[in-house]
């Protein structure tokens, strides 16, 4: 993962932090859903990190995750938060500002 705030805000990329806890059916179906969205509507401008907080809990605790799953919009412009398993394509496409 990049640290610097500059080259992402010059390329425009769209980066998506998503939470997941295992293998959960609703972890799956998130992690489906945000990759047919993005394939759809970002294609090829977008970069997904999938965060199993079962395995990493210091992050979950870092961005203050309370529920699962959760996916944060952390470029470009502001930041979006949007839990559930993204299955409302409108909902998600509204919410992260797309």
């Amino acid at each position: 993962m990049e640290n610097g705030q500059n080259s992402t805000a010059e390329s425009g990329k769209h980066k998506f932090l998503l939470f997941v806890s295992g293998m959960s059916v609703k972890s799956g179906h998130a992690i489906e859903n945000l990759r047919k969205i993005c394939d759809t509507y970002l294609p090829g401008n977008f970069e997904i990190q999938i965060i199993d907080i079962s395995r990493d809990r210091e992050q979950a605790v870092n961005y203050q995750i309370v529920g699962i799953p959760t996916l944060i919009k952390t470029a470009p412009n502001t930041p979006r938060i949007i839990m559930g398993d993204l299955s409302d394509t409108e909902k998600v496409l509204r919410i992260l500002d797309l």
